[in-house]
């Protein structure tokens, strides 16, 4: 098989199109279409559906992508790093983050990996979806209790908890009275009560929504202000409870929140993916919900 060909047309997959392979790739769109077929001439398989303005993988096509993409990645990563005499990570990390996460520590954790390794080119992109990573390209990504996945394996590089906290001027509920709360989202169903332990001891605590925001930084503003309480992450209202600003009411009964970062399995870690996993560990030792918070203060 043609290694050049069998590359062409992952590079073809992966962006989706020959005009937009071209652009990224700097190559003639006319030779990655003459590869590409006469990659599916050899192997007397159609690869792409061609469309007027579409192009989409067959089924034969995606088993293909799937299969070679990891290895020829392994390839050229190996042949790098022999040239190289195992010099220090480069090339271009694509990872993708959750939104909360991104808006409290990515801006400055990218910055402490673009200084440790200057010759990467970090790419992130804050989502809460979740991401194909062989289909769109990402190196590794960053989610909160994901779903299990055969094709993935990754480590839990942090954890937290959520509390109920509220401003010192709200009074905590008596009996089956309602608190007003603030929520994260939309319009959705609303649970009627929390359910929080605090000393060994559990109570509801009904709810009546009064506000909802789409980000958390805004409820723990509203929360701030003194709107009403909310369900927040440790790491996001540390500060606040040993200022006294806000008050503790409880740990919201459920399962830990655990953000893990996830990669491709695969015999050979991608060395840039390596250095990244290596400057998390730097940042979160111990993995707990104050190390983030020192950090994102």
């Amino acid at each position: 098989m043609d290694l050049l060909a069998l590359t062409d047309f992952n590079l073809v997959a992966r962006h989706g199109g020959f005009g937009r392979a071209a652009r990224e790739s700097g190559r003639p769109k006319a030779t990655l279409s003459r590869r590409v077929a006469d990659l599916e001439s050899g192997l007397d398989l159609r690869l792409f559906e061609r469309g007027a303005r579409t192009l989409k993988l067959t089924e034969e096509g995606r088993a293909l992508h799937e299969r070679t993409s990891v290895l020829l990645t392994e390839l050229e990563e190996t042949t790098a790093a022999i040239a190289s005499g195992g010099a220090a990570p480069r090339g271009r990390l694509r990872v993708s983050a959750p939104l909360l996460f991104s808006q409290a520590a990515m801006g400055k954790l990218a910055g402490r990996f673009a200084l440790k390794y200057r010759d990467v080119r970090l790419e992130v992109t804050t989502e809460d979806r979740t991401v194909d990573m062989v289909e769109e390209g990402y190196d590794l990504v960053i989610r909160v209790n994901p779903d299990p996945d055969a094709r993935l394996i990754g480590r839990i590089f942090l954890r937290d908890r959520l509390l109920v906290v509220a401003s010192p001027d709200l009074k905590r509920p008596a009996g089956l009275a309602p608190v007003p709360a603030v929520l994260r989202g939309g319009t959705g169903d609303t649970p009627p009560a929390w359910n929080v332990t605090r000393a060994s001891r559990t109570r509801r605590i009904a709810v009546k929504p009064v506000l909802r925001l789409s980000s958390l930084f805004m409820v723990r503003d509203a929360v701030r202000a003194g709107v009403g309480a909310a369900q927040l992450p440790l790491s996001l209202v540390s500060g606040d409870l040993a200022a006294g600003t806000l008050l503790n009411w409880g740990d919201v009964e459920g399962p830990e929140i655990a953000l893990w970062a996830l990669y491709p399995s695969r015999r050979l870690l991608n060395s840039r993916v390596s250095a990244f996993l290596g400057v998390l560990k730097e940042t979160f030792p111990m993995g707990s919900p104050e190390e983030l918070a020192s950090f994102i203060d």
